[in-house]
């Protein structure tokens, strides 16, 4: 600390030191109407907070940021530089004053509220009513969304009208001719629909995803972007939480078309999961792996791993057909920062490799946030059911079929155990990659 709070040749003022490093790091979520409980825009707002940023910067609680660095380099790493760190220590530790009006930068200019400037925006057609209290199931709202020619989107955001009980949501394409929701009332709140849609045979590719510093999602590596066919609809898939009062929401997105025909076609895709998991009453470490095994090449570009509030941590891991095994990602899990992770390189991935999921799960007493640790849990929707799982994104060639890229194979075609942690990496010396 002392290094850290060591003064600089001239004293740190906020227009011209902090400001800077809160525009390039905080005020995407630190502003109103986004996920941070306070703003970070200006001196007044940012004054009364200077030692808590400090603590939450000294201690790596913020910006949240869960990837080992001895694993895989990410375009989107947003961990502070020391020089930045440094800045705000040493504001905080000299009275934080805000120095010459002159010094400070231009603001950041947001698109009415929005990251990124859409060429579209598709809105719940109605507010959903929402209880005070209890569990709230997820909901599946259809809309509309006149896709009237075949379009490609380059980027996209998913703002929630209501980020108290948003917790997150995902944003899914409906293709044309598809019995997913086919009864389905536009704007109306559906608690059915999530198997089809987890299944992939019925929905088409996430559009788009929330949560809590998540931020607007690219889908253009090198050219890439991702395909809407002429005549499809979208689908908000909404997990909603009580706040204590009547509420209501009505949630958006935006979405970004390619202004050139891509090169590619990015996808996102849900796996590998272990649908077997199961996690033993009291077990503090219990281990869960899961593989899918790839049937064409195709690159990676993202990963964001996905469980519930048992979650610890979550690896990625790659086997190529020649065996060689790689880690390509490894990082501690949070439930309430769920965030993504950018490859600054994509992978090539041949035909053949496994793509390996390895989880932790803590059910012991010990975990604060465990809703009963006396209970064994296996996989679910609900917070207190838990996942593992990931959402991946790749680039694919645009002949290759998404729906016939991956099988699953080795953990995940083993059967649950009851009062067994599993599948575990044991499994993946005793089962054989799967073949097309």
């Amino acid at each position: 600390m002392a290094a850290l709070s060591a003064p600089n040749s001239s004293p740190v003022t906020f227009n011209k030191d902090v400001l800077p490093v809160l525009q390039k790091n905080c005020q995407g979520c630190h502003r109103p109407g986004e996920v941070a409980p306070m703003s970070l825009l200006t001196y007044a707002d940012a004054r009364p907070w200077a030692k808590a940023m400090k603590t939450a910067v000294v201690t790596k609680k913020m910006p949240p940021w869960f990837a080992d660095p001895q694993y895989g380099h990410f375009a989107n790493d947003k961990r502070l530089s020391a020089a930045d760190l440094n800045t705000l220590v040493s504001w905080a530790d000299n009275g934080a004053p805000e120095g010459d009006a002159k010094d400070k930068p231009a603001p950041i200019e947001f698109n009415d509220g929005w990251n990124i400037k859409p060429d579209m925006i598709i809105e719940m057609p109605q507010e959903i009513q929402l209880p005070a209290t209890g569990t709230i199931n997820y909901k599946n709202i259809l809309v509309k969304a006149h896709f009237t020619e075949d379009v490609w989107v380059e980027a996209a955001e998913m703002r929630p009208g209501n980020p108290q009980v948003v917790h997150h949501m995902r944003g899914v394409v409906r293709g044309p001719g598809s019995h997913w929701l086919e009864n389905a009332v536009p704007g109306v709140a559906y608690e059915a629909g999530d198997e089809e849609m987890n299944s992939n045979e019925e929905g088409e590719d996430l559009l788009g995803k929330f949560n809590p510093g998540l931020g607007a999602q690219s889908f253009n590596v090198g050219g890439s972007a991702k395909f809407v066919r002429k005549g499809s609809d979208f689908v908000f898939n909404v997990h909603y939480t009580a706040i204590g009062k009547p509420a209501t929401d009505r949630s958006k997105i935006g979405l970004v078309f390619a202004k050139h025909p891509p090169t590619s076609h990015y996808i996102t895709a849900n796996l590998p999961t272990a649908y077997n998991l199961v996690i033993p009453a009291g077990d503090s470490n219990a281990e869960v792996v899961s593989e899918v095994t790839l049937q064409n090449q195709a690159k990676l570009v993202y990963v964001q791993p996905h469980m519930h509030l048992r979650g610890k941590d979550y690896e990625l891991r790659l086997i190529y057909p020649t065996g060689e095994s790689e880690t390509v990602f490894k990082g501690k899990w949070d439930f309430n920062w769920q965030i993504g992770y950018d490859l600054a390189k994509p992978i090539v991935l041949p035909k053949g490799t496994r793509i390996v999921g390895i989880s932790h799960f803590d059910n012991s007493a010990n975990n604060r946030f465990n809703p009963d640790p006396t209970k064994e849990i296996l996989w679910g929707p609900q917070n207190w059911d838990e996942m593992s799982a990931a959402f991946l994104g790749l680039v694919l060639d645009e002949k290759t079929n998404p729906r016939k890229l991956f099988v699953r194979s080795g953990p995940s075609l083993l059967k649950a155990v009851p009062g067994k942690a599993g599948p575990t990496l044991a499994a993946l010396s005793s089962t054989t990659a799967a073949t097309p």
